[in-house]
């Protein structure tokens, strides 16, 4: 291999300066850009900015100051000049001196963040500007090496990329058949065995209509101990709003009529930069399906929030608003109690005692209540749909004896179980394919 020379990416790179103003009319009338993803991506917004502008033409090389070591970074090729915030940079280079494509994968590699960590104070949790980068000084092989070195890349990625594409393929179906679990319980496929041995479980007393009768006697004893609030009565389960046919010794029922109160948006006021006593989770601690209880932030202790907000273990919490894919996802809280309370974009609801709050909480984690929520959300995907409180109580849900629904979380949990164990392998080999890649980049960057 050719001698590698010491080199300031000044040399090679040069920087297209201009700075203006978001209403300035030379860039008000460009495309603008909105990011660049990690592999590279381009994508292009209507939306205004209130950050300065710089212009980027046909040939650059664009680099987000952000997330450039995580592959934010992309050469633009389309016709017209784009503006893009100054959290961008924009880039003529010398292609006499260096491979574009070199450079790039130069700047994701662990030797780029070494450099940054050396030379730049603050290292890569700085933005980096063209101050930053332009007086690095790299180690830099003769550019036929690039070209070598660039080709290696070029089948490494390609093999990489098919591996990458079959754990992303097994991740999906792995989701579907979650997803395919939660529907046939609900439809009492998985305990339709269990239902032939169990018949005196299912008919005469432990029918679902003696449940129902069950948890409307509870209720009402709440309510006369003042324990809730009274509630409009709901409205009967119309023959189109049934998704699905249920098995002999099921009914139909709405949410309203299964849980203790209605459900109450929670609480979002300003956090505080220091420990308190009181914590508010946020959005991101359920919006997996999986309680996390390190996303929260920290209130004022000094304001007395009402007792209704603070979490008892076994609350269902709901996002009531997010994107469409998570919106009206549910987890159970499973942490102690008065230990957090809940944000505005979630609803807390419990079953009552004649439920099995476990079955509850898989019936509307699975697709015939995750679609009802999709169809009744209000408001576009740019402004982020939500469901109000009417739509929750009015979910209808199925709901098998009490017996079949102990049957049908035990089954549920097994098949989790396994699904968890494949998820973690299936997790394990992507992770050691981006190791691999970083292998990959240390291993070609290290040749000065």
């Amino acid at each position: 291999m050719a001698e590698w020379e010491e080199t300031q990416v000044s040399e090679f790179l040069k920087e297209r300066v201009g700075r203006h103003k978001p209403n300035d009319p030379i860039v008000k009338k460009l495309k603008r850009l909105d990011k660049i993803d990690f592999s590279g991506g381009m994508h292009f917004s209507d939306k205004s900015s209130k950050t300065d502008m710089i212009i980027a033409k046909k040939g650059d090389l664009v680099i987000s100051g952000i997330n450039v070591a995580k592959g934010a970074l992309a050469v633009y090729d389309g016709i017209g000049d784009i503006a893009a915030t100054i959290h961008y940079s924009s880039y003529q280079f010398d292609d006499n001196k260096i491979n574009v494509e070199y450079f790039k994968r130069f700047l994701k590699s662990p030797k780029f963040i070494q450099l940054l960590k050396d030379q730049v104070k603050g290292g890569i949790k700085t933005e980096i500007k063209p101050k930053h980068l332009l007086p690095l000084k790299i180690d830099l092989p003769d550019l036929e090496t690039q070209y070598t070195i660039v080709s290696f890349f070029q089948r490494t990625e390609n093999e990489i990329g098919d591996v990458s594409g079959q754990i992303t393929y097994q991740q999906s179906l792995l989701k579907q058949l979650r997803q395919t679990i939660l529907q046939e319980a609900m439809e009492g496929k998985l305990t339709a065995n269990w239902r032939k041995q169990n018949t005196d479980l299912i008919s005469g007393e432990n029918h679902a209509a003696r449940l129902l009768e069950q948890i409307k006697t509870e209720k009402e004893q709440l309510l006369q101990e003042g324990k809730i609030k009274k509630q409009k009565p709901l409205p009967p389960i119309s023959e189109d709003e049934k998704p699905f046919d249920i098995p002999e010794g099921w009914i139909w029922c709405r949410l309203g009529n299964l849980i203790k109160d209605l459900p109450r948006n929670g609480i979002s006021p300003k956090g505080v930069p220091y420990v308190t006593r009181i914590r508010s989770l946020k959005l991101s601690a359920t919006t997996y399906g999986i309680f996390n209880p390190n996303e929260f932030k920290y209130l004022d202790d000094n304001v007395k929030y009402d007792p209704f907000y603070w979490l008892k273990n076994g609350d269902i919490l709901i996002q009531r608003s997010n994107s469409h894919e998570y919106v009206g996802v549910n987890v159970i809280y499973n942490g102690k109690d008065n230990e957090f309370v809940y944000p505005d974009l979630m609803m807390k609801i419990r079953a009552l005692n004649a439920l099995n709050n476990n079955f509850l909480h898989r019936a509307l984690s699975s697709p015939c209540a995750r679609n009802y929520f999709r169809k009744n959300a209000k408001g576009s995907q740019q402004s982020m749909p939500k469901i109000n409180q009417k739509t929750v109580v009015l979910t209808p849900i199925p709901i098998p004896p009490f017996s079949e629904q102990q049957a049908i979380i035990e089954k549920v949990d097994r098949l989790m179980a396994k699904i968890d164990s494949l998820e973690e392998q299936v997790k394990s080999r992507k992770e050691q394919a981006g190791q691999l890649m970083q292998a990959v980049l240390r291993e070609a960057f290290n040749g000065g």
